[in-house]
């Protein structure tokens, strides 16, 4: 039987083709993997304090909507099991799961799979190449996310995101976010890095990133039994607990506790970056 010969134009056909299949995963992030609490701690786990909006890149309009936020506002049932965002559920302590969804014929990767323990939360990541939906189309908690392979990191990005939070001590998120995220694997490290943008409450965009382990233990408790109670029995339900300008009773607790400006408490911009500690310095002389 005589050799089979290829054409130049055939090998380079057959070049193109191997180029056209949908990128498969350089990394295997499959698995369970549990948060580490190295970066932000306190305001991770214990929860941030009142009026400590320092380090968020927060607008004006952001910042008159926290001062008017009263913490009595997540006792009401409309709030109490009001889910994280996909821009914040990664702060907290969770549980997360991640595996492959292929197509059964081409064995591609046609979406990656999320199960986040808080809030009992589902997301795909959907890996096929697919468009996002117009912007009228519904919104919801995890919001619709997209990903691709920039060589061994993961990046997805997500829109149709539900009104949530950046911090939760009452600065806001809009409906209009658009998310960033970069999954990178260290062996059986995990490190996730978002970037949000907010065109409402940001004059900034508002980076966060947070570290995981590779779990043993797949039987944790992966479950978010929430029920609404009465958290503030005898309040006027026809209200909702705010603060008029300049009436906020918390505004000098947080920044009086540890000796800070206020306007470093207030947040913005600044704030984020290394060269304001100088600043800090300076008012305190």
């Amino acid at each position: 039987m005589r050799p089979m010969k290829f054409s130049r134009w055939s090998t380079l056909l057959a070049m193109a083709a191997i180029t056209l299949l949908p990128a498969s995963a350089q990394v295997d992030l499959t698995g369970v993997w549990n948060p580490q609490y190295l970066e932000d701690q306190p305001e991770r786990i214990p929860g941030p304090e009142l009026i400590d909006f320092g380090g968020i890149p927060i607008n004006d309009f952001a910042r008159k909507w926290a001062l008017s936020w009263a913490p009595d506002r997540l006792g009401l049932q409309e709030h109490q099991c009001q889910v994280h965002t996909a821009a914040y559920i990664y702060r907290g302590p969770l549980q997360l799961r991640i595996w492959e969804e292929r197509d059964p014929q081409t064995q591609n990767i046609v979406a990656l799979r999320q199960y986040t323990s808080t809030y009992e939360q589902n997301r795909t990541i959907w890996m096929d190449g697919r468009s996002h939906p117009p912007e009228w189309a519904p919104h919801t908690w995890m919001g619709f996310s997209t990903g691709k392979w920039d060589g061994n990191i993961l990046t997805v990005h997500t829109t149709h995101i539900k009104q949530g939070w950046h911090r939760r001590n009452g600065i806001p998120s809009s409906d209009k976010i658009d998310l960033i995220d970069h999954f990178i694997l260290h062996g059986d490290q995990l490190t996730h890095i978002s970037v949000v943008t907010d065109p409402v409450y940001l004059a900034e965009p508002l980076i966060k990133s947070e570290d995981y382990v590779k779990g043993t233990n797949p039987n944790g408790n992966w479950l978010w039994p929430c029920e609404y109670v009465n958290e503030l029995p005898g309040s006027d339900r026809t209200k909702v607990p705010s603060y008029l300008p300049g009436t906020n009773p918390f505004l000098d607790e947080f920044r009086t506790k540890y000796n800070l400006p206020l306007d470093a408490v207030l947040g913005g911009p600044e704030t984020m970056y290394p060269e304001y500690m100088e600043k800090i310095k300076a008012a305190r002389k």
